[in-house]
């Protein structure tokens, strides 16, 4: 081991701070759409730094970056470590760019280290994990698996009309490459993430291995009534589609406590149609996204939503539910969690067995290949907020497994 790079805190932070300033929102935390301006600065930066390390670069249809070492088998399935590079709006630096830079410097240290593998390494930056431009989210994974085709992503399009296939001609990528991949190129999937909640801070352990995630579904629910004057409309001549949409959404917190086991239901976008101070809301879009650890749970929230919709389909008010996605909860790789552990006690690390309760790229990819993940703490357990933070320290040694786990992965020739 003499001589051989390790994970450096310093390039890790660097990459942190060069990402950061690719944002909408200066000061204001990260906002990076994906297809926005932003978007290509920190693809033009991560492509780069790809090359830098002696990586193969290319895009798909969906605007996923995939930097390529090969491996000595012609043709065997890869080793890919990644995540995404998108945010929301006014979002941290750390959710999903701390796990695109843990995975370069797998690569830095692949290359400076020379390793050779059998198979070949992978490093991933996906888009639209976030939804927060074409809804849904998890939209990078779902397109590489298959689950989002052709037909459906023609679909997609943002608040202001805008298509995905429009957006992303826009920045220069071309929709026209090609999208699902074969899970059979697949040997692994390994994300790292931080945990963007209070667990491991509070317990002060650096690492926690994640053994499941929790299940999730995105609703959109279109509340229809009839535009009037604010004035000289009389109130029991009104179908307000705002008021009727606000007694779905106040009863939204007591369904979800209802369903117990932990669900959660949270309404965090929200459009009012014209809009204008002076009349009565002829339309209202709204999601609702709904998780639980346990798919009945899920399911049974879902009928709830479903019911309470059209509860209030009366008296001139339309409604309709649209599920944008819906993924059930997932169990990882027994054989990677066991890797993990195993390369955490041998680098003197504590680590604890975690399950998330945010939805992440790796559930997608868990159902076409072997899948890992890693969380490390977030300062006061916060996230999707200018004030996310994570220590570099942590990105390293969660890193540093990586490391190792893909050199196990991928049956590193020993020279």
């Amino acid at each position: 081991m003499n001589g051989l790079k390790t994970a450096s805190k310093e390039q890790i932070e660097q990459h942190i701070k060069a990402l950061s300033r690719f944002t909408a929102t200066p000061g204001q935390g990260t906002t990076r759409l994906s297809y926005s301006q932003e978007d290509l600065q920190a693809r033009t930066y991560l492509i780069e730094k790809m090359r830098e390390y002696g990586l193969q670069v290319r895009e798909d249809g969906f605007g996923n970056i995939f930097g390529k070492l090969e491996g000595s088998i012609p043709e065997a399935p890869s080793v890919l470590i990644g995540s995404h590079f998108d945010s929301v709006p006014n979002g941290g630096d750390y959710d999903g760019p701390a796990g695109v830079v843990a995975a370069l410097e797998v690569a830095r240290l692949f290359f400076e280290n020379g390793l050779k593998p059998k198979y070949p390494l992978e490093i991933v930056a996906l888009v639209e994990e976030e939804g927060a431009r074409f809804g849904g989210g998890l939209m990078g994974s779902r397109g590489i698996t298959g689950l989002l085709d052709e037909e459906g992503f023609r679909q997609l399009k943002d608040k202001n009309g805008i298509t995905a296939e429009e957006a992303m001609k826009k920045i220069g990528l071309d929709p026209a490459l090609p999208k699902a991949r074969d899970p059979k190129t697949m040997k692994a999937f390994l994300e790292l993430h931080i945990e963007q909640g209070p667990i491991l801070e509070e317990k002060n352990i650096p690492i926690g291995v994640v053994e499941a995630i929790v299940g999730l579904t995105q609703l959109e629910v279109t509340v229809k009534g009839q535009a009037g004057h604010a004035g000289t409309t009389p109130m029991d001549r009104r179908a307000d589609a705002l008021v009727a949409a606000s007694k779905i959404i106040a009863e939204l917190p007591e369904l979800a406590s209802k369903a117990g086991h932990g669900t959660v239901a949270t309404v965090g976008r929200l459009n009012v149609f014209p809009n204008g101070a002076n009349v009565i809301p002829d339309e209202v879009v709204f999601s609702v996204d709904i998780r639980s650890g346990h798919e009945e749970h899920v399911q049974h929230a879902v009928a709830k939503t479903k019911e309470l919709v059209q509860s209030v389909a009366a008296g001139g008010i339309q409604t309709s539910v649209k599920q944008l996605l819906y993924m059930k909860p997932k169990a990882l790789n027994e054989g990677i969690i066991s890797l993990f552990k195993q390369l955490s006690e041998k680098k003197g690390l504590e680590h604890t067995p975690i399950n998330s309760g945010a939805g992440h790229d790796a559930m997608v990819f868990s159902d076409f290949t072997d899948v890992g993940m890693l969380f490390i703490p977030s300062k006061n357990g916060l996230s999707h907020c200018p004030e996310e933070w994570s220590d570099s320290e942590h990105i390293a040694s969660a890193a540093e497994i990586f490391y190792e786990g893909a050199k196990h992965l991928t049956e590193v020739e020993q020279s």
